[in-house]
């Protein structure tokens, strides 16, 4: 059986690292941005296209994440909900 303080951790460091992803996205995504204001300003008449993935892929990629999430961290809450927290 997984202690309290275990428990704890395992949710502080999920919570940590979903933090950490959202705080890395955003910071791509301003750069993105910068850079895409800063190119058609300079250059009217060029495109630049998304690095990572086209507007389609990226729902995509957000309901894969969600639900690899939820797999992920089911049984952890699954654990803490039966504890009454």
């Amino acid at each position: 059986m997984i202690s309290i303080l275990t428990q704890e951790r395992l949710l502080g460091a999920a919570l940590g690292s979903i933090l950490t992803g959202v705080v890395v996205f955003e910071q791509r995504r301003s750069i993105y941005k910068t850079v895409s204001d800063t190119q058609s300003h300079f250059f009217p008449h060029s495109q630049i296209k998304e690095p990572i993935f086209e507007k389609e892929r990226r729902f995509e990629f957000a309901h894969l994440w969600n639900k690899t999430v939820d797999q992920i961290m089911g049984p952890v809450i699954k654990s803490v909900s039966s504890r009454g927290w």
